[in-house]
């Protein structure tokens, strides 16, 4: 491949100190950290007011006389989108907080009754918000010349709380909206005969948007699901891989990318593709967010609308061991799913099970042909004390049915942990048993998005982790506690999840991660999350980053760095 050929060439790794020879970032609670003259002039180069990010709940505080609408943050806390649109909330408020050695906690909680004060926590203290790529460039510029600890946020949706750090400095990139629809878009540098019905979303964009934009064209695309749709579609999504329930029929986020615009660390504003910055562009398919630049659009290919099939399963049941049956017999069942066309979303209890999958352009016919063995499976299980049901349905368009499903912002704002894996066409059809146990104990919840396309596709096509190409489904557990837990209690579900990593890793070792929904304490995880790509990944992050700017935790490069991704080691 050519950007694989391009890698050679880089003989020696590039020098890791910043412009004024530190090995570690600067902090606010640092004398380095800048004046306010400083930030003065900053804000004499950017087209919006510097942000002060606040935690979510800080509106709510002090208790006896609020500094804002608490109302709004009570009513509104577990909404993706509200608090997506704010610069210091995080999906997973735990991101928010800051633990000290000492097992002190730093927090703002949204229950007041804690009696807690409102703390900064892990959210950063100032930034820009961005609104064009000149912005971008300054913040960046003023980052380099200063040596700050810098972070990049758009809508906070990260397992990993890499939208997040102390004292840190932050991009935000989520009001860049732009969206630009081209039936005949040419990528830069590409002949003139080379074209696509493409849209480019700007940074900031969400799901939900671009959905409605492309829509209003007849057509659809990659993208991902999401309650209210708020996950951002132009950052960490597709810098992870981004998975979609319509990956199985076109392929992953990453695959369906024409072209990307980027900032890097030196100021350079890059349009990357096949044609130019090649390795780049091939490193951002996939080889992990805030690691090489920040993104600010992607342009995606587009299909025509179609209408998909809809086969909705849900069960309960009396015994739990035999409901642990029923999902190991669904786990060893999702290669004949994704072979047949279906795609989707499913989780499970001890006691229930619930699931949903499409298939586009499949008709009813072909859909009761190809889950009649599962629904009849399923309801002979009546003595087993298991009761069943099975739905299918048709949706005019795919659009008419994301709609459908995901118009509810649903419930986000919880504390919580995961452990993930990708299990593999061989696990499944040979391992399926093992790791069933695991994945049932915890309750998992489980994405059956690849297989078909994702399978068929070149693995040394794009940066993604190649254990991609293998895959069938993402099965996740995860770990949840509420405000106010003790910093003991919140390292004991921190043992629960290295525990459940351990077992996952144990069942499947040859299996692999998604970057983009996984845990801060992977085993080997520069291996799990990238595969045999690693090495060429690394070398591309020191040939476009050499300043040593964007840092995230467990990202490409970050080995270099300590605990607290501030010091070089």
């Amino acid at each position: 491949m050519k950007a694989l050929a391009a890698f050679s060439l880089i003989a020696a790794r590039l020098a890791a100190t910043s412009p004024t020879g530190a090995e570690c970032l600067c902090t606010y609670d640092e004398t380095c950290w800048p004046s306010s003259s400083d930030f003065s002039q900053l804000q004499g180069q950017v087209s919006q007011p510097l942000i002060y990010p606040l935690p979510t709940a800080s509106a709510c505080y002090p208790v006896s006389n609020p500094s804002g609408n608490c109302t709004a943050v009570l009513e509104n806390s577990a909404d993706p989108i509200w608090r997506a649109s704010m610069p210091g909330s995080m999906e997973a408020p735990n991101f928010e907080t800051f633990i000290f050695k000492n097992g002190t906690i730093d927090a703002c909680y949204s229950n007041t009754t804690l009696g807690i004060p409102c703390g900064q926590g892990s959210v950063p203290v100032i930034g820009v918000d961005a609104r064009s790529p000149e912005d971008i460039q300054a913040a960046v510029n003023f980052a380099v010349n200063h040596n700050l600890k810098l972070v990049v946020k758009n809508t906070g949706h990260d397992f990993m709380g890499r939208s997040a750090a102390r004292g840190a400095f932050v991009v935000w990139t989520h009001n860049m909206k732009n969206i630009t629809y081209n039936s005949q878009f040419v990528p830069q540098g590409a002949p003139s005969n080379e074209t696509y019905d493409a849209i480019t979303l700007g940074a900031g964009v969400q799901w939900h948007e671009a959905y409605d934009a492309i829509n209003r064209y007849g057509r659809m695309m990659v993208g991902g699901a999401s309650d209210g749709g708020s996950v951002g579609a132009a950052g960490g999504w597709i810098l992870g891989g981004g998975h979609s329930a319509l990956a199985p029929t076109y392929g992953l986020g990453v695959d369906n990318v024409v072209e990307m615009t980027v900032v890097l660390s030196t100021g350079e504003y890059l349009t990357v593709n096949d044609h130019q910055y090649s390795d780049l562009y091939w490193a951002l398919r996939g080889g992990g967010g805030g690691t090489y630049g920040i993104l600010t659009s992607v342009t995606y290919r587009t299909y025509p609308s179609l209408p998909v099939a809809f086969y909705l399963f849900e069960a309960n049941a009396t015994s739990s061991s035999a409901m642990q049956d029923m999902f190991t017999e669904l786990m060893h069942r999702q290669v004949q799913f994704s072979d047949d066309g279906w795609a989707g979303y499913g989780s499970s209890t001890n006691s229930s099970m619930y699931f949903f999958y499409i298939a586009p352009n499949m008709s009813t016919a072909q859909a009761n042909a190809t889950t009649q063995g599962w629904t009849d499976y399923a309801q002979a299980l009546t003595s087993q004390g298991i009761s069943s049901s099975a739905l299918i349905t048709q949706f005019a368009s795919w659009y008419d049915w994301y709609t459908e499903v995901y118009s509810s912002p649903g419930q986000n704002g919880m504390n919580r942990m995961m452990a993930s894996r990708l299990l593999s066409r061989d696990t499944l059809e040979n391992g399926y048993q093992d790791i069933s146990k695991v994945f049932f104990d915890c309750g998992a919840s489980w994405n059956l998005v690849a297989g078909g396309k994702v399978s068929e596709i070149d693995p040394d096509s794009v940066g993604l982790n190649p254990a991609w190409r293998d895959a069938i489904i993402e099965a996740l557990c995860v770990v949840q506690w509420p405000d106010g837990t003790p910093s003991q209690e919140i390292h004991e579900k921190v043992d629960e999840v290295k525990s459940l990593i351990k077992a996952i890793h144990d069942a499947t070792p040859n299996d692999s991660a998604y970057f983009n929904e996984a845990s801060l304490f992977e085993v080997d995880w520069q291996q799990t999350f990238f595969g045999s790509h690693y090495a060429a990944l690394k070398t591309i992050k020191d040939k476009y980053d050499p300043h040593r700017l964007f840092i995230v935790a467990e990202g490409v490069g970050s080995e270099d760095w300590n605990t607290e991704l501030t010091c070089r080691i």
